[in-house]
């Protein structure tokens, strides 16, 4: 029996954890700037942060994350919200998928301590048992210090055609289990196979290695990966507190998953079956199985009425009523600006619904109708071609950039806190109820100096009122891209 923690004892795990999910199957609540990771999907936290908080333990060193450079400042402001300073936040220019993440990971934390126990966590996942999850990877220790790479099986309740299946010996060797194949998502026939012959697993996603175990993988199949990550990785520069890679090195990563690029080609593989229940939340139809529900059958999250409805499931976001009357099966979720209905059994094909949003270039795959920036977020209330009324909110101590537009003048009234207003070479106060007038060309800035959030109505007017109609002059966050 092994004990951790113990005082004067170093934890021995460092968790890994990967956010850099998109989460196209759960439109319209999941884009690409606010993927579902970052959303409260079941319960009152996020994935995100139950995943922090599942490794919130003695046992456990502080996790480091790996997320999309976009995403940093919400990473920031989820962690802040359970109390949680993760070690390092490192940020990738732009998503390779998990072999490059994985590998960079491994480098920074063998700079250290080469034998050091890496645990890598998917940041989307579902895992409600932190005592029979700890257990898990608790248990797995022992093979993983000899040198195994240890992935976390998942004992199939279903044939499930959207997993990956993991194919094992059928005797276990010192508590894990040899890995004899790898399966890629097989159609029902094969799925329900797998299950009856007993010896198939689900691949979780979740490993446990030493880090010298999986950069020697790296150097054996992917070396020239392994010299673009120690490049990022050497001239990686700080950023309010983020470690962000070299672009130009990271770029030329192979955009390839840890069990392409090594774990399916290597033979000191193990499989540990997990004591905790799991999903990834990959479907509409697995976060009604995850929400409670009544003695119909039916499951909801918000605003969401049933009549002589049957096994249903809604998500009403932003205040808007749902309602369901005479359906069956049905799944339907509802935002400001969208609305999704499928039936259970189809929920896995929204992502070919983002796929034409995403041919027809509209802002509805990307962003909600609030946006979330460094300095709080913005709202569009109201448009029309020479017009636009949003809402701001401005997080305190935070500021906007300084900055003028070519072709709209802006009005600001503060509806509730106080901000510092720059225009030109003025600098006043404003608080509740009072307003100013930006004209054209001006240069100006927002600031919240107060202890609460400032919410503003911004009126815009002019000719061309697009996000990219910003010069921008100083910028407290380092933003060198066009954006709000």
């Amino acid at each position: 029996m092994f004990v951790f923690g113990v005082l004067g004892m170093e934890p021995l795990v460092q968790p890994i954890i990967l956010s850099g999910d998109s989460g196209t199957r759960l439109w319209p609540l999941s884009r690409l700037s606010f993927p579902k990771q970052f959303l409260d999907l079941v319960g009152d936290k996020t994935l995100f942060q139950m995943t922090v908080e599942r490794v919130r333990d003695s046992q456990f060193l502080s996790p480091i994350i790996m997320c999309n450079s976009e995403h940093r400042f919400i990473v920031e402001d989820q962690l802040n919200r359970i109390s949680s300073s993760a070690k390092e936040v490192i940020l990738e220019p732009m998503g390779k998928n998990t072999g490059p993440a994985v590998l960079t990971a491994a480098l920074m934390a063998a700079e250290k301590d080469e034998n050091k126990l890496i645990l890598i966590l998917p940041s989307d996942h579902l895992i409600k048992d932190k005592v029979r999850f700890k257990q898990t990877v608790l248990s797995a220790i022992p093979a993983a210090k000899k040198g195994q790479v240890i992935l976390f099986g998942i004992s199939p309740e279903e044939p499930h055609t959207g997993y990956g299946y993991i194919e094992v010996v059928k005797e276990k060797i010192n508590s894990t289990i040899d890995v004899k194949t790898f399966h890629e998502k097989p159609n029902k026939t094969l799925a329900e196979q797998y299950i009856a012959e007993g010896n198939h697993y689900w691949n979780s996603g979740i490993f446990l290695f030493k880090a010298k175990t999986i950069i020697e993988a790296f150097v054996t199949l992917e070396p020239e990966m392994v010299q673009h990550c120690k490049a990022a990785i050497d001239r990686a520069e700080k950023d309010l507190g983020f470690i962000r890679l070299k672009e130009a090195e990271y770029r030329q990563c192979k955009n390839i998953s840890l069990d392409y690029a090594v774990i399916e080609k290597i033979s000191n593989v193990g499989c540990m079956p997990a004591k905790f229940q799991w999903s990834d939340l990959g479907s509409w139809s697995s976060v009604k199985e995850a929400t409670a529900s009544n003695s119909n059958g039916n499951s909801k999250h918000g605003d969401v009425l049933f009549e002589e409805s049957l096994n249903c499931y809604g998500y009403s976001a932003d205040g808007a009523k749902l309602a369901f009357v005479g359906l069956e099966n049905v799944i339907a979720v509802a935002t400001k600006d969208a609305i999704l209905i499928t039936s259970k059994d189809k929920s896995e094909d929204v992502k070919a619904i983002v796929e034409q949003i995403k041919k027809n270039d509209c802002e509805s795959a990307i962003n909600h109708k609030r946006v979330y920036r460094p300095w709080g977020w913005y709202e569009c209330l109201d448009c029309d071609e020479r017009y636009q009324v949003k809402c701001l909110m401005v997080k305190p101590g935070a500021k906007l950039s300084l900055q003028s537009h070519h072709h709209r003048a802006e009005h600001w009234v503060v509806v509730s806190g106080s901000v510092n207003v720059t225009v030109d070479e003025n600098v006043s106060l404003l608080s509740e109820n009072q307003s100013t007038y930006i004209p054209i060309g001006s240069t100006h800035r927002l600031e919240n100096p107060g202890k609460i959030p400032a919410l503003l109505i911004e009126v815009q007017s002019g000719s061309y009122l697009g996000e990219d109609d910003i010069v921008r002059y100083e910028d407290v966050y380092g933003r060198v891209k066009i954006v709000a």
